[in-house]
């Protein structure tokens, strides 16, 4: 590629936000008495606040690549001897510039990219002199191989985020990591790092763990990274200090070479566990991995640069930038509908009725997060002090982990108190009930609550399907209650739906929004409807399942008919996770609103009925069976269904059952749909959510004769 197609390239992108390469000439400090001259150190930045981080955009490779071939210039003549690259303050550099990436339309300017990224680190890497990597800060992707592709690496104790997460995006680490990185480190943590990490909630390494793995050569406070890293530089140059390298590999070993084909096996696991290899880049992450063993680096950047070309343009890629880069990281941040955050009132101290396991749960998320007092109310002092003990020993695990200090631990257990009075709500300013799903005991409780509270105290409900409306009715201030649905378990899943029935008033669900915010969990606001949102989803997506089981379909056909998707776990095995009772009283509920829509499962009655917990059994190989006396109790239909026809069915389902939502005006739009989705069931970034799955597939024509999104947004046009 020449030098004019990277202009071409980067005149592409006019409104990049350019990170720019501030070189500075530094002295390095004297070893054994003399210095050993002049280093050339770059900074990173791209003059923005410390909340936008740096990028690498077409513009910015160019300036970077122009700053290095000038230093490998000077190398030559002997004016520097070494080069550093570092970044602004808590960022090295935050990776590819997605907003740019996603416009790449065409598969040559995809390849142009790719080429331009090698060309650029291929110089970092071959200035003549030695060059030195200083990772103050998030170093994600395209930044971590910036790191890589110098001889030397430093990194802070302050650090966070040091990541390749091209599985998760849909990419692979096209810019040599994938070549670098298992030589560097070792195959088995190479997989850990390209494969499992992203593909488990997109896991990031901290500083200390980069430099345990090997990563980095050094380590050094935050405080004076930067000087302790020169100075490092200047003894490594001076021959007076050398990194020890042990993870580091040789893969023409044969040893290494066997380790090399288990690491890639134990990931093709791996990927086949968590997506099913529904998405193509975690398979060619670790194709790349397997064929480099014994490729020249050259030939693995070939490789990486037509691999990426290709996943630039495939529809799972397109579905991951929409879903992380449009609602994780954007509409996440302005929710659709919510009120000025003005109208939000202080709370102060917040009341929990119920002491199970989800009322604990929630006192433990507002004690940590808020550091407010909470108190949990129960029937009776057993149930409370057994509530208040769970907080305590969910603090004390936090602390075993080195996830909070001493201070914080006993701060936050002082803040968790118990009663087996609401009176202890009187003083509190939002009080968030946690009881039985049964509507009628909700409203018993909001009655008592209201006798006790402040007129301007919030009451919320955590249901997961029944009517707010419903709940109001009755209450001397029906326009404070709001829904407050989280998702188990509570500390993990970042999604909340904030419920707002006809009465509430902008105030309650101003307040509502900031305690999310504070509570550091992504709020979508949702009209009051049956089961809102994702449990909507999720059960129509099951009751389609269990009842192509129930007509006789096997059911091993049924719960793997779905697999294509690629979701976090089976029809069967959600159902046994949530609890059959649960799953069963929801679709009730369903029923009820909805009509045939929602079928109730004679045969999940049954297994209720006597006590089954799960429809299979797992033998100590993995394999699945139902036991005889289970099928004993179940009767079934004779028009069994294939895999293909569950698949569709379902698709064709959620594609009607998403249109009525969007109708009803229970969400803004399928932006929300897809938000709540990802954030709420864990469904998987390349698949958009759910809506562009559906675009993609046809389903969304097929029932509603419209996509849900414009054609582009997310995914290719829908196949004829």
């Amino acid at each position: 590629m020449s030098a004019a197609d990277f202009r071409k390239l980067a005149d592409l992108f006019p409104d990049e936000t350019v990170t720019h390469s501030y070189v500075q000439d530094i002295v390095l400090p004297a070893v054994n008495g003399t210095s050993p001259g002049t280093f050339a150190l770059i900074t990173l930045d791209n003059d923005l606040d410390h909340s936008k981080p740096t990028t690498l955009g077409p513009n910015t490779l160019v300036e970077l690549g122009t700053a290095l071939e000038a230093l490998k210039e000077r190398a030559a003549r002997g004016e520097i001897v070494g080069v550093g690259v570092t970044g602004k303050p808590y960022f090295l550099v935050a990776g590819a510039d997605l907003s740019a990436v996603k416009t790449l339309q065409e598969r040559e300017h995809g390849l142009w990219m790719a080429q331009l990224g090698h060309e650029v680190y291929g110089t970092l890497a071959s200035l003549g002199v030695p060059s030195f990597a200083f990772i103050n800060g998030l170093a994600l992707g395209g930044g971590l191989e910036i790191a890589l592709q110098s001889s030397y690496r430093t990194v802070s104790t302050g650090a966070g985020a040091l990541a390749l997460p091209e599985a998760f995006i849909g990419l692979v680490p096209g810019w040599g990591g994938v070549y670098l990185l298992p030589r560097l480190i070792g195959p088995e943590n190479a997989v850990k790092v390209m494969i499992e990490n992203p593909l488990s909630n997109n896991r990031t390494l901290s500083g200390p763990q980069a430099f345990e793995l090997g990563i980095a050569d050094a380590i050094f406070e935050p405080a004076d990274f930067l000087e302790q890293s020169i100075a490092w530089a200047a003894q490594v140059i001076a021959g007076t200090a050398s990194p020890e390298r042990r993870n580091a590999v040789d893969p023409s070993d044969s040893a290494v070479a066997e380790r090399w084909a288990a690491a890639v096996a134990g990931g093709r696991a791996f990927v086949e566990g968590k997506t099913s290899n529904a998405s193509p880049a975690p398979a060619k992450v670790l194709e790349i991995m397997e064929a480099n063993r014994t490729l020249s680096q050259a030939e693995s950047a070939a490789l990486e640069c037509e691999t990426l070309a290709g996943l630039m343009q495939t529809d799972e890629f397109r579905s991951t930038v929409y879903a992380f880069l449009d609602l994780v990281q954007k509409r996440s941040k302005r929710p659709a509908g919510a009120p000025d955050r003005k109208l939000a009132r202080p709370v102060t101290k917040v009341g929990v009725v119920g002491a199970g396991l989800m009322a604990s749960q929630l006192a433990l998320l507002f004690a940590r997060q808020l550091k407010v007092p909470v108190v949990m109310t129960d029937i009776d002092q057993e149930r409370v002090d057994k509530g208040v003990a769970y907080v305590h020993a969910e603090v004390d695990k936090l602390l075993g982990k080195k996830r909070i200090s001493q201070d914080a631990a006993n701060r936050t257990k002082a803040l968790v108190s118990g009663s087996v009075s609401k009176e202890a709500f009187a003083d509190a300013d939002f009080v968030i009930e946690a009881v039985f799903e049964e509507l009628n005991v909700k409203k018993q409780v909001f009655a008592e609550v209201e006798a006790i509270v402040s007129e301007d105290c919030i009451l919320a409900t955590n249901t997961s399907s029944l009517s707010v409306t419903a709940m109001s009715e009755g209450l001397a201030h029906p326009e404070r209650l709001v829904g407050f649905h989280f998702f188990n378990p509570v500390a993990v899943m970042p999604l909340l739906e904030i419920v707002r029935a006809p009465h509430t008033d902008d105030a309650v669900l101003a307040t509502a929004f900031e305690l999310a915010k504070g509570l550091k969990k992504t709020a979508v606001l949702v009209k009051d409807a049956a089961a809102f949102v994702v449990n909507r989803i999720l059960l129509r997506l099951m009751g389609e399942v269990i009842a192509a089981f129930d007509e006789g379909t096997p059911a091993e056909v049924a719960d793997n008919a779905l697999r294509p998707m690629g979701l976090p776990m089976s029809p069967f095995t959600l159902a046994a996770m949530v609890g059959l009772p649960v799953a069963q009283h929801v679709q009730e509920s369903l029923h009820t609103a909805f009509g045939d829509r929602f079928a109730v499962s004679h045969n999940l009655q049954k297994l209720i009925d006597n006590g089954v917990k799960t429809l299979w059994v797992e033998g100590p190989d993995g394999s699945r069976e139902i036991p005889a006396e289970t099928l004993s109790l179940m009767s079934f239909g004779d028009s069994p269904s294939t895999a293909e026809q569950v698949l569709r069915r379902t698709q064709d389902a959620l594609a009607e059952e998403i249109g009525l939502m969007l109708q009803e005006g229970v969400v803004a739009g399928p932006e929300d749909i897809d938000l709540c989705v990802i954030l709420g069931a864990g469904w998987p970034m390349f698949l958009g959510g759910i809506t562009p799955y559906l675009d993609r597939t046809g389903a969304s024509e097929r029932v509603n004769g419209k996509r849900f999104l414009a054609p582009g947004v997310a995914s290719a046009p829908a196949a004829s």
